[in-house]
């Protein structure tokens, strides 16, 4: 009878909504509504990505990272190297790339899964740091600080040439943010994303009750290492050129950012974050290109102070809210 149960509100949980229609309906009508738009939403699409591959660890498992920008350069200098050396077919590098930041993902886990929150902020920095350090030192193989150049990609598919207005850079990462967002739902609303929450609400009682939390944990770790070794790929086939700004601290700060803007456990947050975060970004930058970084940091403090719930649960919490309160009212007499 509790199976039957289970089963039932996850397949209730994996219905889709009519705004979520909507909303992968304005992305892809971006393309022609705001054709002078088009690098920046593909940054966003990326960026999405990314974030979407923090809430699988954070959101979901719980487990808190400062470093996850290592698998982002992992997998965009994976991209970059294939290109040059090897194919400049666009799938084929995003393969590579997602498959070289899995298998990050899986060797650093165990270091990662020891000890408690504050091991594991320092540990997941201390990985990211150290790739740093190794990308730098390599100069002659990743190009170290003048970064790594002469990537030319081949038409996506043999048919679309990766333009300079950014069409199909952003169509190519917004397919692949969708598609990889369709196998994230599927994952989060099933028996194992719920093994994950059990995990993060109370690891001693999902022990008990006879979940294996390790191996849940080493499958979500290395799996959001994947999706942002995707991410990565997706950054440097469509700017053809990898710098050691892919695994700088602040792009895991950033990423913190985004799912604070947008919440965290939810999925559409990291997408919701995204484009609030660069649309912030990029409107502040405009009026005062040397301070954007502060006006960013005031933003955050003021968001912050704003409310616990938009604290934990971001804009996603406020729309879920907001949803709640709507349908008690028409339900009302």
């Amino acid at each position: 009878m509790l199976n039957d149960r289970i089963r039932a509100r996850l397949a209730a949980s994996r219905r889709w909504h009519p705004a979520e229609f909507v909303l992968w309906g304005l992305a892809l009508a971006a393309v022609f509504l705001l054709p002078r738009q088009l690098l920046i939403l593909n940054e966003i699409a990326i960026l999405a990505l990314f974030a979407i591959s923090l809430d699988l660890i954070l959101g979901y498992a719980g487990l808190v990272s400062l470093g996850h920008a290592a698998f982002l350069g992992v997998g965009a200098y994976a991209a970059g190297l294939l290109a040059i050396h090897v194919t400049a077919d666009p799938l084929a590098g995003l393969a590579f790339g997602t498959l070289a930041a899995a298998l990050a993902g899986l060797v650093t886990c165990p270091l990662v899964l020891k000890g408690n929150d504050l091991t594991r902020l320092m540990v997941t920095l201390g990985i990211s740091m150290l790739l740093l350090e190794l990308a730098n030192s390599f100069g002659s193989i990743t190009g170290g600080a003048d970064g790594l150049q002469g990537i030319t990609m081949a038409p996506l598919l043999g048919l679309f040439e990766f333009d300079l207005m950014g069409r199909t850079a952003y169509l190519y990462s917004l397919a692949v943010l969708f598609l990889l967002f369709l196998l994230a739902r599927r994952i989060v609303h099933s028996p194992f994303g719920l093994s994950l929450r059990a995990i993060r609400d109370n690891p001693l009682r999902a022990a008990a009750a006879g979940v294996p939390a390790t191996r849940r944990l080493t499958a979500v770790y290395t799996l959001a290492a994947a999706y942002a070794g995707a991410a990565g790929a997706l950054l440097a086939q469509t700017t053809q050129f990898v710098s050691l700004d892919v695994l700088a601290f602040h792009r895991s700060a950033d990423l913190m950012l985004v799912l604070i803007i947008g919440g965290a456990g939810y999925l559409y947050g990291g997408i919701i974050g995204a484009l609030a975060f660069k649309i912030l970004q990029d409107a502040i930058a405009t009026v005062t290109p040397q301070y954007w970084q502060f006006w960013i940091g005031l933003l955050l403090v003021l968001f912050v102070l704003g409310g616990r719930e938009i604290l934990h649960g971001g804009v996603m919490a406020l729309v879920r809210r907001g949803a709640a309160l709507f349908s008690r009212r028409r339900k009302a007499p």
